[in-house]
């Protein structure tokens, strides 16, 4: 059942899955507005976008943007390396995403997608995995109706920036995958916001954790 009138707000839109995130959303009959929240603005016009540029780090003083908000998808997310340490790395993939859930819950919001990665786990030897768990476990704490966490494996697309390692790591997968099982295999950032889009509209209540063979499949229905 399609609400004619949702309003979607997405913070990391300046991102690989969240710029085909937005663009989804926009084309889509369900959503009349889409909100994001960005350090710079978006070279995109839409009558249903409205674009507000923020701080991360003093969003508290601006919780009236979560107003009147249904869903609130989460695709903030960087490497250790382009962060330049691990404190810078913790504060964009851990206190970004929980401060913005805290205040969207205080504003009514009741249903949050998210992007974490496979192997999130809080209790992980390895940084990266040890964070995207304790966001994952924090989210879980605040109590929307609806929390839908997505952990993709390796993620393709034009990023318009140079990762090498990824780069790299990106052809040895396409090459891999006739041997790969579903769970490992590299996901496109295209399939990752169509999965968002297909899961928040169903509106399902509870805690959902999508793994990547999961998001393969709901990625490419109802394209």
């Amino acid at each position: 059942m399609h609400h004619p009138e949702r309003k979607a707000m997405v913070i990391g839109a300046t991102g690989l899955v969240g710029g085909l995130l937005v663009n989804s959303l926009l084309e889509h009959p369900a959503y009349s507005e889409v909100r994001i929240l960005v350090r710079r603005r978006l070279d995109l016009e839409n009558p249903r976008l409205k674009q507000y540029v923020v701080d991360f780090e003093q969003l508290e003083g601006q919780g009236y943007l979560f107003e009147g908000i249904e869903d609130l998808y989460c695709c903030l997310g960087t490497t250790i390396k382009k962060a330049g340490s691990q404190e810078q790395f913790r504060e964009v993939d851990f206190h970004y995403p929980v401060r913005a859930a805290v205040l969207a819950k205080q504003h009514g919001v009741e249903q949050m997608l998210v992007i974490s990665s496979m192997g999130a786990n809080a209790s992980s030897r390895v940084f990266y995995s040890r964070t995207k768990g304790e966001m994952e476990d924090a989210l879980s704490d605040i109590g929307f109706r609806s929390l839908h966490i997505f952990r993709p494996s390796l993620i393709l697309g034009d990023r318009g920036e140079k990762r090498f390692g990824e780069e790299l790591a990106a052809h040895a997968m396409k090459w891999l995958d006739r041997w790969t099982p579903a769970k490992y295999r590299a996901v496109q950032a295209s399939t990752i916001a169509q999965a968002m889009r297909n899961i928040a509209i169903v509106q399902t209540a509870g805690i959902h954790v999508y793994p990547n063979d999961v998001i393969h499949v709901v990625g490419v229905q109802g394209n």
